[in-house]
């Protein structure tokens, strides 16, 4: 089984390059694509100088969910992984997380940080249990983590998925849209340590992702 590993970054000068090492080091069967989305720092360059990775450019900002796209669409792996640059996630968990697919009913597998203890900020874990109950209200899902990066899926259901947020929402959008296909969803314990700094989903990126869930379940 491949994996495609798409990462989306921005502004990630002094994380991505130990973070690429991290997922090349894995022993499983992958493809790294990296998707700068116009950084302001050096994080270009860096990706540019790594072997071994595929490496694209937005000509302007236009956000995590249009970064996300960009790297999908290259995909060709059998299961494809978002994979963020900030080394808050472990890509020594895609071993647990890939073991599921043995089942051929699975459709997408979760790195759950709260069944896996993660480390949180206070602020974003509330955040976090909210929306994953919100999600859960609307679409009648079970899952425990809705805002986790670690989203395994298998690559036609994702590609076929018509995704369109182009910023934080691309996370509920991506769950909402699994629910409504009543795709099976598995759970898998995963690492997890926040760091302070850097960048967060704050108060309105909450109320978006709030608002597409609404729409969402409307349509």
């Amino acid at each position: 089984m491949t994996l495609s590993v798409v990462i989306p970054v921005y502004n990630e000068e002094t994380s991505v390059a130990e973070l690429v090492e991290r997922v090349k080091a894995v022993p499983v069967d992958k493809e790294i694509i990296t998707v700068d989305d116009h950084s302001s720092d050096g994080t270009l360059a860096v990706l540019k100088r790594i072997p071994g990775i595929r490496v694209t450019s937005h000509p302007v900002n236009r956000g995590k969910g249009a970064a996300v796209r960009t790297g999908l669409a290259q995909a060709t792996g059998d299961v494809v992984v978002i994979q963020d640059a900030d080394l808050e996630y472990d890509p020594d968990d895609y071993p647990a997380l890939l073991r599921p697919f043995e089942n051929l009913k699975v459709d997408a597998v979760y790195g759950s940080r709260f069944r896996g203890g993660g480390n949180f900020l206070l602020l974003s874990k509330l955040a976090n249990y909210f929306l994953t109950f919100l999600t859960n209200a609307l679409f009648g899902g079970r899952i425990t983590d809705m805002e986790t990066c670690y989203k395994l899926i298998r690559r036609p259901l994702f590609q076929g998925l018509g995704l369109t947020a182009d910023r934080f929402e691309i996370e509920p959008e991506i769950t909402a849209k699994l629910l409504r296909r009543r795709c099976r969803i598995a759970e898998v314990p995963i690492r997890y340590n926040a760091r302070s700094a850097g960048k967060k989903i704050g108060p309105k990126d909450g109320m978006t992702a709030c608002i597409a869930l609404a729409k969402w379940y409307v349509r």
